[in-house]
Formats: C-alpha cells, sequence, structure tokens
C-alpha cells in the first residue's frame, strides 16, 4: 500500500477472479456514460498475494493446472469490464461440441453450437491468465487501490462509516461496504457470523495437463463413471501441432490416493483405458494435483454493510465447470445494483439494495447446486433401475432437440436469468 489512506467507499476482500472482475466492473466509463450523476467509488482491493498481472511469455506446451469452462454470459461480462481481449491476446480455447457419455452404460449426448446458432459453446481458459488480464485493467484504474500482502484478521465493530476490517499487520480500514470474495475458507463470511450449510463429497479431484496423440477436436468430453466423472477439456493447440487437454478426475479418495501414487506411464495408462482411448495415446502428464470436493452454501448473501461473492457465497461440485461462472455472474450482479444505485444518487450500501443483490443470485446459484447434486447422485447409484433410467434419459434428450436446446442455452449462459452486465 503506497499510501496511508483506511477510509474506503467499498473494500473488496480476495483479488481473484471474482472480486476483480467486481472492481472491473466498477471503473468502466462505458457503464455509466452520459450519465451525471454517477460517482466513481473509491475502492480498496486486499490480498494475500501480489495483485501483479502476469509478465511472463506463455510456453506453448505448459498450462496452468487450474482452467475454468468459461460460458458466452461469462465472456460477455469480462469483455465489458475489458478483460477479456487482454486473455484472447494471451490465449484461450473455445470449444464448439460437448460430448458426454456413461462410462457403465450405453447413455450418451452430444451439443454443438450450431444448435445454439453460435460460434461456439464457451472457452477453456486458464484461470491464471483470466486473473492476469483482469489485474492488467485494475492497474490502469484511477479509483482503484490494490492492497497487496495482506491477510484479515477480524471484522471489527462497525466505525463511523461502516465496516471496519483488522488485518494481521495491524492496518485497520473502513468502509460502507464490504464485499467477501476471499474463497470457499472466506475468513470475512467466519468473522461476521454468515450461517453457511456445507457437506463433504467424499470424492477427491486430481487435476492435470495431458497431451494427447489425437486431435481433442476442440470438444470438451466428460465421461460419467462409476468412481467418479471424468472431464477432458481442450487447450489450444500448439504451433507444431500438439494437442493438449485439461483433466479433471473425480474419485473416492482411496482411489484417488491410488492413481495420485502411480508413475506417469502407469497413470497415462489407467487414464486412457478410463476415457476409451477417444482421443488416443496420452502421450505425456503434468503435474498432478489433487483436492477434495465440497459443497457449501451461505444461508445468507448479505446483511448490513457486508456482501458475499463467489466461493464466499457458495461452492459447487465442479461437474459442469459452473462455478466460476456463478461467482462472475455475482459480480455482474452485484457491479449492476450498485452502477443502479449510483445512477439514482442512492446509497449503494443500503440494505435493501444488497437484499435485490441476494435475490437476484441466490434463487440461479440454488438452483444449479441442486442440478449438479441430483446428477451426481444419478450418476454415482449403482442400482439398476436408476442406471437405466440415466441411459435412456441420456438418449431420449439427445433424440429431443427442443428440450437439449434449451439445456444447453442455460448451461451457456444465453438465457435463463442472467445479470445485466452478462447479456
Amino acid at each position: 500500500m503506497n499510501n496511508t489512506q483506511t477510509e474506503f467507499d467499498l473494500i473488496i476482500v480476495g483479488g481473484g477472479m471474482v472480486g476483480s472482475a467486481l472492481a472491473c466492473a466498477l471503473t468502466q466509463d462505458s457503464l455509466h456514460e452520459g450519465n451525471a450523476r454517477y460517482k466513481h467509488l473509491n475502492i480498496a482491493v486486499i490480498d494475500g498475494g501480489d495483485l501483479q498481472p502476469a509478465q511472463a511469455t506463455l510456453s506453448p506446451h505448459k498450462f496452468d493446472p487450474r482452467v475454468s469452462a468459461l460460458t458466452l454470459s461469462s465472456q460477455r461480462f469480462l469483455q465489458r469490464v475489458g478483460a477479456w481481449q487482454l486473455m484472447q491476446q494471451r490465449r484461450v480455447s473455445p470449444y464448439r461440441e460437448m460430448r458426454v457419455w456413461d462410462g457403465d452404460g450405453t447413455g450418451q449426448i452430444e451439443f454443438n453450437a450450431d444448435d445454439l446458432k453460435q460460434p461456439v459453446l464457451g472457452h477453456i481458459v486458464e484461470n491464471s491468465v483470466t486473473q492476469s488480464a483482469l489485474l492488467s485493467v485494475l492497474h490502469q484504474a484511477d479509483n482503484v487501490t490494490l492492497i497487496p500482502g495482506e491477510r484479515v484478521q477480524s471484522l471489527l465493530d462497525n466505525g463511523e462509516r461502516g465496516p471496519r476490517l483488522r488485518m494481521e499487520s495491524g492496518l485497520e480500514l473502513e468502509a460502507p461496504l464490504l464485499v467477501a470474495a476471499d474463497g470457499a475458507n472466506s475468513q470475512v463470511r467466519s468473522s461476521a457470523g454468515f450461517a453457511v450449510r456445507e457437506w463433504d463429497y467424499l470424492h477427491h479431484g486430481i487435476v492435470t495437463t495431458v497431451e494427447t496423440s489425437n486431435s481433442h477436436q476442440y470438444t470438451a468430453w466428460q465421461s460419467f463413471r462409476e468412481s467418479g466423472p471424468l472431464a477432458f477439456l481442450p487447450l489450444p493447440v500448439s504451433d507444431d501441432g500438439r494437442n493438449f487437454c485439461s483433466i479433471v478426475w473425480s474419485n473416492v479418495p482411496e482411489e484417488a490416493e491410488r492413481l495420485m501414487a502411480l508413475d506417469d506411464q502407469a497413470f497415462a495408462s489407467e487414464l486412457q483405458r478410463a476415457i476409451e482411448s477417444r482421443l488416443g495415446d496420452i502421450l505425456s502428464i503434468d503435474q498432478r494435483y489433487c483436492f477434495p470436493f465440497r459443497q457449501r452454501h451461505a444461508v445468507d448473501y448479505v446483511m448490513p454493510g457486508i456482501a458475499l461473492v463467489g466461493d464466499a457465497a457458495h461452492t459447487i461440485h465442479p461437474l459442469a465447470g459452473q462455478g466460476v461462472n456463478l461467482g462472475l455472474m455475482d459480480a455482474a450482479a452485484l457491479a449492476g445494483v450498485i452502477l443502479e444505485a449510483q445512477s439514482r444518487g442512492d446509497d449503494y450500501s443500503r440494505f435493501a439494495l444488497l437484499q435485490k443483490y441476494q435475490r437476484q443470485r441466490k434463487g440461479a446459484n440454488l438452483t444449479m447446486m441442486g442440478a449438479m447434486e441430483f446428477f451426481e447422485r444419478l450418476f454415482h447409484s449403482q442400482s439398476l433401475p436408476l442406471r437405466l433410467l440415466r441411459n435412456s434419459g441420456l438418449n431420449l434428450v439427445d433424440k429431443a432437440p427442443l428440450v437439449k436446446r434449451e439445456l444447453m442455452a442455460r448451461a451457456m449462459g444465453v438465457e435463463g436469468d442472467i445479470p445485466e452486465l452478462a447479456r
């Protein structure tokens, strides 16, 4: 922190993708052009990291293990906040098709961008690319103070202007509105006393990058197996024609532990068998990472002077890659509420306005979480009637264009309850 300022109009704790996107949305003159009543908010973004955009040149054969399947609505929001163009300059990987099948049965379904009259279904993007672009936007903003290397110690009683934070360094900050974007284990959420419902999926996810001998065809591949879903997500093809995919493989903890203990060659053999060699041979495997899956949902997203966004409000099974998209839609909705209040000269931190944000997002998030929970339980069940149901159900939907189009349009962010800034 380069100054001694301790009072702000808005404090965002967490400079990850969701917190940074929210801050970016409140810096864009184009979003309130022509509105004489709008006043730029003085924003602080606090994070334990360095909050610096990446400067290194990307290697054509090396990828960030953490990626997101960004929907079209997330793309539109990132375009409006000035980040998408920078992401394209680094690298994004469009995918036009999605193929999903029951690895223990005969059911399958395919989605194609042509069915939505869209050029793509979405983009697979490394989280570091998205984050770097958002931070680059923030570094150009006059109304944003970036405070790196600081972690929240506690939330104090409200000061004269609103919530007051004490950092581990002893620094105290205050603002009428505090936004928690500090992840699944949010210190702000805990300190403020938000109630949370959570449960363990009893599954661990293995993530890594692999090279395949066959083209991924700019298609997202997902197999539902008895042990858990396995996804191959297409990454950019290198200039020398090599094909890479990011994988997310869900397994029960003991099976995940066994797979993590294998050497690369043995792991590649298991992985190739699990995906039924649909992309040919697994030629190489990058470093593997393993983490548990838990679902969390805050009972409320807001209380006076405080709002939760992204993983601080909800975490979801990565079954359909919707976690970051839900968080970005939170940011778009909250930014929209704040911008609308500012345009009217209203108090943007008023509890009734924060409740409007909660109404916009809580139902949509719960719907998606419920759908993912249903599919997770359906595909893990070994009950013969349910196995027959899921196989016949996938095949029936695949042959029902209108139903399939509706499912795809909502999952890709083309239709449904989409915040104004992401339309």
